[in-house]
């Protein structure tokens, strides 16, 4: 009887493990890159090719860095809500893993909500930021500090409950 006694507390323990696992939010992913400088990248526009943008382009401004691609069906389910905010937020683009043709008519056909896209065919840049999948998008303070990151499409939720009241208390400072 002994015998089948450790066996069966180890089971036990990884079925709380497990249970506990269950009930994480996916999107709530740690990023280390808050609290610290956004990456440097100088990356071609993606309608541009001759003209460069890096983040040392927004310093000074409180912005969002926001990663898509043509061919991501969650880009296109967040794409309205970034065309409604784009008023209010300055929104800069990094166009993920794409084909730059594909981007920029994805743009021309849905509209395009920002101030400028840099083009990241390679996705070195989504690697340097950590990027899971996409979207993805990152809260940058005036001085290049990251200082949120949000997994997944955004929402009118996840706009004015997490990033507005952020982006309004670092404009503010």
């Amino acid at each position: 009887m002994r015998r089948f006694l450790f066996p069966l507390v180890a089971f036990l323990i990884l079925i709380g493990f497990f249970a506990a696992g269950l009930r994480l939010n996916p999107r709530e992913v740690p990023s280390p890159l808050i609290g610290k400088p956004a990456p440097a990248f100088r990356l071609t526009q993606l309608h541009n090719p001759g003209a460069s943008i890096s983040p040392e382009d927004m310093k000074g401004k409180v912005w969002l860095l926001n990663v898509w691609a043509s061919w991501c069906v969650s880009c296109r389910q967040e794409h309205p809500v970034l065309l409604q905010y784009s008023q209010t937020l300055p929104i800069v683009g990094l166009d993920y893993k794409d084909e730059r043709a594909a981007g920029i008519a994805w743009l021309k056909d849905l509209g395009d909500p920002y101030l400028m896209s840099a083009f990241d065919s390679d996705g070195r840049v989504g690697i340097d930021y950590g990027v899971y999948g996409v979207p993805e998008t990152f809260v940058i303070d005036k001085q290049g500090v990251v200082r949120y990151k949000h997994i997944g499409p955004l929402t009118p939720t996840a706009l004015e409950k997490n990033i507005l009241p952020l982006v309004k208390e670092l404009d503010g400072a």
